[in-house]
Order: C-alpha cells, then sequence, then structure tokens
C-alpha cells in the first residue's frame, strides 16, 4: 500500500515558529491586523471552518506554585478557524470577545503557511513582538518604581 504525499496547500504548519506567529496575532491590535490584511491581502478567498465564537475557559491555579491545583475562575476566550481559496486552514484563538480580531488572526494564521506571503507576515510578527517588548518593558519600569525594599528601611529600635 503506497501512501500519496499530502497537497502542500493543505499541509499544517506546526511547531515553534507557528507557535509564535499565532501568539503575536492574539496580543495584535485589532487594527494592526485589519491594516495588514488591507495592504497585503486584500483578494485572497477566505472561507469559515468554525466561528468566528466566543465562550469561557476554566483558568487553573497553585498556591506557591508548587500546591495543589485550584480552579481559579472562567475566562472568555474568541476562536476562529478559516480556510483560504488555495486550501491553507488556519486558526486563532485569544481572551476576550472580539470575534472579528479572532478571524483576523485565523487568516493570517493561514497565510502565513504559503511561501508567496510568509516573509510578509513574519515581518508583521517582529512588529507585533517589538511594540509588545517595548509596552511590557516600560510596564516593568513603572511598576518597579513602586518597589518598596525593606531591608533598607531603619528599624525604630536601632
Amino acid at each position: 500500500m503506497t501512501e500519496s504525499p499530502a497537497s502542500p496547500a493543505h499541509e499544517t504548519q506546526a511547531g515553534p515558529e507557528r507557535k509564535r506567529r499565532m501568539n503575536a496575532f492574539a496580543r495584535a491590535g485589532r487594527g494592526e491586523l485589519e491594516q495588514f490584511l488591507a495592504q497585503h491581502a486584500g483578494a485572497v478567498g477566505v472561507s469559515p471552518v468554525r466561528g468566528p465564537e466566543t465562550g469561557l475557559v476554566m483558568v487553573r491555579g497553585k498556591i506557591g506554585g508548587g500546591g495543589s491545583p485550584f480552579n481559579l475562575g472562567e475566562v472568555s476566550v474568541s476562536r476562529a478557524s478559516v480556510r483560504l481559496s488555495t486550501g491553507e486552514i488556519g486558526h486563532g484563538q485569544l481572551l476576550g470577545g472580539d470575534k472579528v480580531h479572532a478571524r483576523l488572526a485565523a487568516i493570517l494564521d493561514a497565510l502565513g503557511q504559503r511561501a508567496e506571503f510568509s516573509a510578509v507576515v513574519d515581518g508583521l510578527v517582529a512588529t507585533i513582538e517589538a511594540r509588545v517588548a517595548d509596552e511590557d518593558a516600560a510596564l516593568a519600569a513603572e511598576t518597579a518604581a513602586t518597589k518598596v525594599d525593606f531591608f533598607t528601611l531603619v528599624r525604630g529600635e536601632d
């Protein structure tokens, strides 16, 4: 029995690079994704596979990082899956209820699997990651400014 090779259009790219892209699309602003798609992929045919839809996911935590797990609560998530006219399937998931953002992320995930769009999608990912890193650094600096070092305080009985 011989197996026929899968068509490149229907192969799914799994691995750290796709995970990195999907993470960036989830953290991107919806406007960033809309602008990119309008500029680079306006004529690509897209059909829905699933959603977009919004639901709830249970978040679990551990006390002290090593304790027994407990249910912290539920958060809303949105997801979508799309198929391009060329056969690539993309998925988008993000926190919150923005179904349009989830659909845009799914389209970009699918486009990132196409050779002719891969480089420009990677450029968008790098831009998003740089912006997010800058925002995280600014937040860390703002938070560090409020840090109290209790070892430098003078004790009253000395």
